[in-house]
């Protein structure tokens, strides 16, 4: 069977659980393993408006409205713990509360949701381009604080 764009089979769908995403791609990543398939690529967010990620992360030939990659946090100050978020158009603005991610026995990782403003905090203007960013978590704390 040929391979069509993007290296995946036709037909080929898909649609990860946060659950999949953490623990099989995003473990896998940080860790330097190999991938069976490579369908998550990776980019520099702070380079990337979110339009432009539309063609660059498509897996395969049919239409998508959901897009997968990995992208290293940039930091803001070089010797601080914020996060740069900010693109030459806009910035990513986190919204809500961090969700829990958890396996069936123990806390696995956190997902935070990011709305894209275009122009420059705090005079955005809201977009309708949402992201969801992972991170690992240490799993073993029962009561789920981040440590």
């Amino acid at each position: 069977m040929g391979s069509t764009n993007g290296g995946v089979p036709p037909g080929f769908r898909f649609h990860p659980t946060d659950e999949e995403l953490l623990h099989y791609y995003l473990t896998k990543k940080v860790s330097f393993q190999k991938f069976d398939m490579e369908v998550i690529r990776e980019v520099d967010l702070n380079k990337m408006e979110p339009w432009e990620l539309q063609e660059r992360c498509r897996i395969g030939s049919s239409p998508q409205n959901e897009w997968y990659f990995f992208s290293h946090k940039d930091r803001k100050y070089p010797t601080g713990s914020r996060t740069n978020r900010a693109t030459n158009a806009g910035f990513w603005k986190a919204t809500g509360r961090d969700k829990c991610i958890r396996n069936s026995y123990k806390k696995i990782g956190m997902r935070k949701t990011l709305v894209f403003y275009r122009g420059r905090a705090p005079h955005g203007q809201k977009t309708d381009w949402i992201m969801h960013e992972y991170r690992l978590e240490d799993g073993d704390d029962p009561q789920g604080n981040p440590t």
